[in-house]
């Protein structure tokens, strides 16, 4: 009998981003004289793929590209990063997900995504790959791709016996479906504030309750803070409270993918949480701070 390995699965979103750098981002109406722009190959679920194939665990990608020449490069991505991309689905009649992001001199951003092909996954994309869900994989979702989609692959990891990483972004309304099946979530403060009723959170102590809020639906909630750290709370009543790394600022864009994506491999490879937490928060404070202007 093969003894599985652990792995990472990440079921989510590809998108081609076109990174925009200027002074400032243009109020409505506005337009804004820009320094420079480059692509580079994303989508949260990509990301974290990536991320997590970067620390040497095995990972895969179940996703949607179209076959255009965003798609392309998005596969081939996958291909140099280590990413197995057998389950990534070319589909038809459809574009592939794309983004453009607008970074401010302060290395803050904001991003409109179109979904595409993304919007495609559902149950004949989880039944396609059901041979990577096994005891010792753990599954990762975002919300860039149907709900019902995400509850499918959630339903494939619990029956394999795995465990299933949530990170809710964008924030929206999650059935409960979902929410059952989710055995950590990982929020930013804008999405803690918007799926509790923390008003808001700015601080570790504001993150810790909107954790706790979590911890009632969820068995483990990670809430970070951005410059301020992280925090996380259980149904078991644990607690852990790490302080962001004191970093020269670049970019924030990717940062939650690859908190995420590397939360995910050291959970996999049985690191405990607040281990894990902290591996995963030296990683974000790495990107953050490395400069990054050709395509991934």
């Amino acid at each position: 009998m093969t003894i599985a390995s652990p792995s990472v699965i990440v079921f989510g979103s590809l998108h081609y981003d076109i990174m925009v750098h200027g002074p400032a981002r243009p109020r409505k109406g506005e337009t804004v004289a820009g320094e420079s722009w480059h692509p580079k190959c994303g989508g949260k679920g990509g990301n974290q793929a990536v991320s997590a194939a970067k620390t040497g665990i095995r990972t895969a990608m179940i996703g949607a590209v179209a076959d255009d020449a965003f798609g392309r490069a998005l596969v081939e991505n996958l291909g140099r990063q280590g990413v197995d991309y057998r389950f990534v689905k070319v589909a038809d009649g459809v574009g592939s997900g794309m983004s453009v992001a607008i970074f401010d001199s302060e290395g803050d951003y904001g991003a409109v995504i179109v979904s595409g092909s993304n919007l495609l996954l559902g149950q004949s994309d989880v039944d396609r790959a059901a041979e990577l869900f096994n005891e010792q994989s753990v599954l990762v979702l975002q919300n860039e791709v149907p709900d019902l989609a995400n509850v499918a692959a959630a339903k494939a990891m619990k029956a394999a016996g795995g465990r299933v990483i949530l990170n809710a972004a964008p924030a929206r309304d999650l059935s409960p479906l979902l929410c059952e099946l989710v055995d950590v979530i990982v929020v930013n403060a804008i999405e803690a504030e918007q799926l509790t009723d923390v008003a808001v959170v700015d601080s570790l102590a504001g993150a810790l309750d909107a954790a706790r809020l979590l911890a009632q639906t969820y068995p483990a909630a990670v809430v970070t803070a951005g410059g301020e750290g992280l925090a996380c709370a259980t149904k078991s009543d644990k607690e852990f409270l790490i302080e962001a790394i004191t970093v020269r600022l670049v970019s924030t864009h990717g940062a939650g993918d690859e908190f995420t994506g590397v939360l995910a491999a050291e959970i996999a490879s049985g690191t405990g949480m607040e281990d894990a937490l902290r591996a995963a928060n030296q990683a974000a404070a790495v990107l953050v701070s490395t400069p990054r202007d050709t395509v991934q």
